[in-house]
């Protein structure tokens, strides 16, 4: 496993989604490092990570703890974006003695999306790329037409202007050509063909929890943060207006404000 690393104390680990790398923390990894260890991994498929399966929902919360163990620490206060963020969500819920505090962005609870994907036609409608990402290899050939040129466009377009520099295309470019997108669309395969079901009731997280939510993201509807709290003793819900689902990358001085407060807060009340 890759990572990125930078100061000392406790522990924060910053877990990306699709189909990101470490670097899509770049704003925060610097902010963070002041006060904290920061850890950025490239998650199981990604970029300078190996992509040798399996990708279910256990092993890729095995990849974090044993990155935990490796990093000489029991717990840590971890954020998570996207399919990072479902990761975090799951070992908050099965693995609560590793999470000091938790800061999702733009993905719901578990059990709240799972319920949207059975009983919400919009974000059924929403969802449709989950089952294209099922096909066998072309997934793979379409993002990578024009040596993924038109995926990097597709991000650029969904942010507003000025988020992304040349250097981070150069970048973004570099890390989808050097190992392809096959792991993480291996990741949304594993969702349907080795489904993991969560516990019933469903526990109850106990880490302070913040959800940071981009108004205008185009594939997750904000509907679905209704009924977090249900789900977790000390939540807290910021909602980012005229803003996509790239929330630390489009306003990063915002969420980095956000993660430092929460941790702030975190820290005292433990």
């Amino acid at each position: 496993m890759h990572y990125a690393t930078a100061g000392e104390g406790e522990v924060v680990l910053l877990l990306h989604g699709f189909p990101e790398s470490w670097y899509s923390w770049r704003h925060q990894i610097a902010a963070l490092a002041q006060q904290y260890r920061v850890i950025a991994p490239d998650l199981r498929g990604y970029n300078e990570t190996e992509k040798q399966g399996p990708y279910d929902t256990d092993t890729l919360q095995a990849d974090v703890l044993a990155l935990l163990d490796h990093a000489d620490a029991s717990a840590a206060h971890i954020a998570g974006h996207d399919w990072g963020g479902a990761v975090a969500w799951l070992l908050a819920i099965q693995h609560p003695e590793h999470v000091r505090s938790l800061v999702v962005c733009n993905i719901p609870h578990p059990a709240l999306f799972q319920r949207s994907l059975r009983r919400n036609p919009r974000q059924m409608l929403r969802s449709w790329y989950i089952l294209f990402f099922q096909l066998p290899w072309l997934p793979e050939r379409v993002f990578a037409a024009r040596r993924y040129h038109l995926l990097a466009r597709m991000l650029i377009n969904d942010c507003r202007p000025g988020t992304f520099t040349r250097e981070d295309v150069t970048e973004m470019l570099a890390g989808w050509r050097r190992n392809g997108l096959g792991g993480g669309f291996n990741w949304y395969r594993a969702l349907l063909r080795h489904p993991r079901r969560l516990p019933k009731p469903v526990p109850k997280v106990i880490a302070p929890t913040l959800m940071i939510w981009g108004e205008d993201d185009s594939a997750l509807g904000k509907e679905l943060t209704l009924g977090t709290e249900e789900y977790v003793e000390d939540f807290e819900l910021t909602f980012l207006p005229n803003t996509s689902h790239w929330v630390q990358q489009e306003e990063p001085r915002k969420v980095t404000e956000l993660i430092l407060a929460h941790l702030a807060k975190a820290t005292i009340g433990g």
